[in-house]
């Protein structure tokens, strides 16, 4: 067995033998075989963030004494000297694998040197430690997790531009697996690169935190998680902003907004909406998480005119413990805009059924108009448009959700679905004239509008324009003829072997 010594810097590391130098030791200098012997020491071996290394001098002794040295010069003003000799030791304690005494070292740098304000120097060191040959995954990670303590202090401290300066962080954790959580939350408290003008800072902020898959970081707490994703989300709605008022159709409502440039970001705002855990939400403990979350949610439902969502989002934030104990603040807020959005939302199974249950909701009764705006709607009477805007127009269109004049439109169409509807239960068949008069539409609106039904699949309809006539019956085969006066007959033969029994039953008595 070949017994080799290994010369790193001023220190002789620990007698090895060549069996296990040549599995876990990486030599960064001289190997030299002519060496005295020294005398055996029991070789630690430690697992450092997964990678095996071997120990082969504990610094421990060294770092005690330099430490208290080190600071001393440093307040005397020979920071310059007090930093070379913590690099000496270092390297030393590095290049013989003590990850303990390299961790304490690098962090007594950068400490010094966050002391002092020398915000260069400090950058400087952290990118220069970082990639020192053969330097431990710990005393990087150790560094990085120190540096990321001082962003709060140092942009409240130092202003706005000594925070930025510290993008270095962004740098250091570029491509290291061992430090996703740390780049996450470095990026998190500093997403903005230093030089580059506000619109271009708050893409590229967008685009560096919408890049990181943090809901695959087993390090990272699930409510720091969900932050995190919050974060990505609400710098997507900032971007998306941006873009729709430097679009062509800026200023123009509505349908500017759908036509502007931030759709791209709407579709990632969507895909990072689906990585929150709902369930998780309904903890009273993530109550500020849950309505922020909510909040964004609703501006993407109202983006895409997805008023059931948008219902169905205020519904969640109903019945969040604190907002519904508030009935006379934010809870009859968030009920009033469940009742707006679902009378807003197209007729179907999933809208009837949430209307019904909305107007057996005991909280509903009191509320006076909101009640009978639901009530008109599950009644099926005919609602006449001018009726409905003399009733309830000076009270809806004070609200924040009538005051947009496209809902306000959206609320006279589903009007005039639900009076379609009610038509098609009652007739089989109406004339062109009786219909436009019933529906407050002119002719054109109201054929217009009974197509658009019928495609859709909510009423069967067919025009016989000629004839000026509207069926609302399809014409049926003799089959099903037959087989409807058979069930017929079944019920009437049924009722009567009933009654003859009850009539027997009486005798008898």
């Amino acid at each position: 067995m070949v017994t080799i010594s290994v010369h790193l810097g001023d220190v002789r590391c620990r007698t090895l033998t060549s069996t296990a130098a040549s599995k876990n030791l990486t030599y960064g200098h001289d190997i030299h075989e002519s060496h005295a012997f020294e005398s055996p020491e029991r070789v630690e071996k430690t697992n450092v963030l997964g990678d095996e290394t071997l120990q082969q001098k504990d610094f421990t002794h060294e770092v005690d004494e330099l430490l208290p040295h080190a600071t001393v010069l440093a307040q005397a003003g020979n920071l310059q000297e007090a930093l070379d000799k913590l690099f000496t030791l270092e390297k030393q304690a590095r290049n013989c694998s003590d990850l303990k005494s390299t961790t304490r070292l690098v962090k007594a740098i950068i400490e010094l040197e966050y002391d002092a304000r020398d915000s260069t120097q400090l950058n400087s060191s952290i990118n220069t430690l970082s990639k020192k040959h053969g330097q431990l995954k710990g005393a990087i990670q150790g560094m990085v997790e120190l540096a990321m303590s001082w962003l709060d202090e140092i942009k409240k401290r130092d202003g706005i531009e000594k925070w930025l300066e510290l993008e270095t962080l962004h740098t250091v954790t570029e491509g290291k697996l061992f430090l996703v959580t740390p780049r996450a939350r470095a990026l998190y408290r500093n997403p903005k690169p230093k030089t580059a003008p506000p619109r271009d800072s708050l893409i590229t902020a967008s685009d560096l935190l919408s890049d990181l898959q943090v809901e695959t970081y087993s390090s990272m707490e699930r409510v720091e998680k969900t932050k995190f994703i919050l974060e990505q989300m609400r710098l997507l709605l900032e971007v998306v902003r941006l873009k729709d008022a430097e679009g062509p159709n800026a200023g123009k409502g509505d349908k500017g907004a759908l036509s502007g440039g931030g759709e791209t970001e709407w579709v990632k705002l969507r895909v990072q909406s689906r990585k929150v855990n709902e369930q998780f939400l309904k903890e009273a403990t993530n109550e500020g998480i849950k309505l922020q979350f909510y909040d964004m949610m609703v501006q993407y439902g109202l983006r895409h005119k997805a008023y059931l969502d948008v219902a169905k989002y205020y519904h969640k934030v109903w019945e969040t413990p604190s907002i519904k104990e508030d009935v006379q603040g934010k809870g009859k807020t968030a009920l009033e805009h469940i009742v707006y959005y679902v009378a807003l939302s197209p007729h179907d199974n999933e809208q009837s059924d949430m209307m019904h249950r909305l107007f057996v909701d005991p909280a509903l009764e009191k509320l006076e108009v909101q009640f009978n705006l639901i009530k008109s709607f599950i009644t099926d009477e005919l609602m006449r448009w001018p009726g409905i805007v003399d009733v309830f127009g000076p009270f809806l269109r004070k609200t924040d959700v009538f005051t947009n004049d496209k809902h306000w439109e959206d609320l006279h169409t589903r009007v005039i679905e639900h009076n379609v509807r009610v038509i098609a239960k009652y007739y089989t068949r109406i004339t062109l004239t009786r219909l436009t008069a019933l529906l407050d539409l002119t002719p054109q609106q109201a054929e217009e509008t009974l197509c658009r039904l019928v495609v859709a699949g909510t009423v069967w309809a067919r025009i016989d324009r000629p004839a000026g006539i509207v069926n609302f019956r399809n014409k049926r085969s003799a089959e099903d003829v037959m087989n409807d006066w058979s069930s017929d007959m079944q019920k009437l033969l049924g009722l009567v072997e009933k009654t003859w029994m009850g009539v027997n039953a009486a005798q008898a008595a």
